[in-house]
């Protein structure tokens, strides 16, 4: 990526007593792609990301956004979704849009908000009665109802059914299309791998890697994966293939039953478990 870093991440580190939640970690993001922070529960991303919002004090290193150490100005700039946020009760999703509106000097016009997020269907329904999909639309709504220059989305689809989970990446499509930087973590790699011009993989505190997908699969795979189901005699068993017809060969003169067997080509699943050694839903 060869875009100006809007964000750069030096040296980050955060102990709670002799507990290092994050351990060094250093990294940039280029202005105006979506930028994915993934790792199993206990990697360090929810902290690393909390200090990248201002909202936890790292130990030692800083985070600078647009050339300066993160600051009050900075909030005017940072749009933010929570993986869980209340909603004021017994007012309707407009008059909440109003509220926020009027919290900021600039904000953007109400029609534009409601059509980036879709919400002209729900904008007389009260907030106590929104599904999973709505609420979480109305929840980006308010993320960049101050025409943030960079919005980071916890777990945004999280819970949600698919058709619902399809609708919000083509929220956050609407959103990055105008040049907004998207940071994002999520527990599916289907949608890291739709929505991410970067992934950053991190375990232990550390960023085990850093690029674009693609080039990150390219580099930790060759051809494609075999996999042979456990026997009464033998172990299920994985391999990564360059030569499909020669390892095909190699496993019926090994007797191998082929019965089963899958061959599917390497996706961001497999990275995840190559390097963490876990699924990411742990």
């Amino acid at each position: 990526m060869t875009a100006i870093p809007i964000m750069r991440v030096e040296g980050l580190k955060k102990r709670y007593g002799p507990v290092h939640a994050v351990d060094g970690v250093t990294f940039e993001i280029p202005q105006g792609v979506c930028f994915g922070l993934l790792g199993p529960n206990g990697a360090g991303k929810t902290t690393t990301i909390e200090m990248m919002e201002g909202i936890v004090t790292p130990t030692e290193g800083k985070v600078i956004f647009q050339g300066h150490p993160v600051g009050e100005d900075f909030r005017k700039k940072v749009g933010i979704q929570f993986q869980s946020t209340s909603l004021p009760e017994f007012i309707t999703v407009k008059e909440t849009l109003e509220l926020f509106r009027s919290f900021y000097p600039n904000p953007r016009s109400m029609e534009q908000i409601i059509e980036i997020c879709s919400l002209d269907d729900i904008l007389k329904r009260d907030n106590q009665k929104l599904s999973g999909g709505q609420r979480q639309r109305m929840l980006l709504a308010l993320a960049i109802v101050s025409r943030p220059e960079i919005v980071f989305l916890d777990e945004p689809t999280t819970g949600l059914d698919p058709q619902a989970r399809r609708n919000f990446w083509d929220l956050i499509g609407k959103i990055k299309a105008e040049g907004t930087t998207i940071v994002l973590t999520t527990h599916y790699m289907d949608e890291a791998e739709q929505l991410c011009d970067l992934i950053a993989i991190m375990d232990h505190g550390k960023i085990l890697e850093l690029d674009e997908p693609h080039k990150l699969l390219h580099k930790h795979f060759e051809g494609a994966l075999v996999r042979v189901p456990a026997t009464d005699s033998a172990a299920a068993e994985e391999i990564q293939s360059a030569n499909l017809d020669l390892t095909l060969k190699e496993l019926l003169g090994r007797g191998v039953n082929l019965e089963g067997l899958s061959i599917h080509k390497p996706d961001l699943e497999d990275l995840f478990i190559k390097l963490t050694g876990s699924s990411l839903r742990v």
